[in-house]
C-alpha cells in the first residue's frame, strides 16, 4: 500500500506540475513579468499628458509604455526584463539571457515538486477511502482532484487572492497561518460532506468547518495601494486559479488511473 501510494502520487503529481508549468508560462508568467516592470517603477499605470500637449497631440495621442495596449505590454514582457540588463553592455544579453533559462527550470522544478506532493496527499486520501470501503475509479479521481482544487486554492483565494508584483498583502505570516487553517477546514468539511456517515450532524459539521475561517475573515492590509494595475491583478488571479484547476484535473485523473492499474 505505502509503495502504491508513493507511485501513483510521485508519477502522477510530477507530470500534472510539468502540465502546470506549461499552462503558466503560456498564462501567468507573461503577468508575472509585466507586473515586476511596474514594481520596479519600470512602468506606471497613471500616466498623464504633459502640459506642453497641443489640441492635436489630444486627438491623436502617442502611446507611452504605460498607455500601450494591454496584450502588447503582455506580449513584450519577457524581452522588456531583459533591455535593462542588455542596454550599453555588450555580453549583458547572455547574461539576461541565462537569468531566464535559470528562472524557467526554477519554475517547472517548484511546480513538479509541488504538484508531487499534492499527489502524495491524494493518494494518502485514496489509501483512506479504499480502507473505509470507497472504491476509487477514474471518474472519481476527477472529484478528487477538483476537491483539491477547491481546498488548496479556490477557498483560500476567497480571502487570499493570488498576488502580483506591485500589489500589497498584510503580514506574511499571518497569510500563511490563515491559509494552513482554511486548507484544513476546507478539506476536512468536503471530507465529511463526501462521507455520507454520521447524519446530519456531519452535514451541519462540514458546513461549519468551511465557513469558520472566512467567518473569522484573512489578514488584510489598512487600505488598497500598489504599482500594479488592479486589471492586471485581476486578470492574474482570475488565469492562475485557471491554471490551477486545469492541473489538479489532471492530477485527479492520473492518479487514479495509476491507483487502479495498480490495484488490479
Amino acid at each position: 500500500m505505502t509503495y502504491k501510494m508513493l507511485a501513483s502520487g510521485l508519477i502522477a503529481g510530477f507530470a500534472a506540475g510539468l502540465f502546470a508549468a506549461l499552462l503558466h508560462f503560456a498564462f501567468t508568467q507573461p503577468l508575472l513579468l509585466l507586473g515586476e516592470q511596474y514594481e520596479m517603477g519600470a512602468m506606471t499605470h497613471f500616466g498623464t499628458m504633459g502640459s506642453h500637449a497641443t489640441p492635436s497631440d489630444a486627438a491623436a495621442p502617442q502611446a507611452t509604455p504605460s498607455e500601450a495596449p494591454a496584450q502588447d505590454q503582455i506580449g513584450n514582457a519577457e524581452a522588456a526584463d531583459h533591455d535593462h540588463m542588455s542596454h550599453d553592455h555588450g555580453a549583458a544579453p547572455m547574461m539576461g539571457e541565462d537569468s531566464s533559462t535559470q528562472r524557467n527550470a526554477l519554475t517547472v522544478l517548484f511546480m513538479g515538486f509541488t504538484y508531487a506532493a499534492y499527489g502524495i496527499l491524494l493518494a494518502a486520501g485514496y489509501g483512506l477511502a479504499t480502507h473505509y470501503g470507497y472504491a476509487i475509479t477514474v471518474e472519481r479521481g476527477l472529484l478528487w482532484g477538483l476537491g483539491g482544487f477547491l481546498a488548496f486554492h479556490l477557498a483560500p483565494a476567497l480571502g487570499l487572492a493570488p498576488e502580483l508584483p506591485g500589489t500589497i498583502a498584510a503580514d506574511l505570516v499571518h497569510r500563511q497561518i490563515w491559509w494552513l487553517a482554511t486548507v484544513i477546514a476546507t478539506a476536512a468539511g468536503l471530507a465529511l460532506f463526501a462521507s455520507g456517515r454520521w447524519g446530519i450532524w456531519a452535514w451541519i459539521a462540514a458546513g461549519a468547518l468551511l465557513a469558520a475561517p472566512h467567518g473569522i475573515g484573512a489578514p488584510m492590509v489598512d487600505g488598497f495601494y500598489g504599482s500594479a494595475p488592479p486589471e492586471l491583478s485581476s486578470l492574474y488571479a482570475a488565469r492562475s486559479l485557471g491554471v490551477a484547476l486545469v492541473a489538479w484535473l489532471v492530477l485527479g485523473w492520473l492518479s487514479a488511473r495509476l491507483w487502479t492499474e495498480k490495484t488490479a
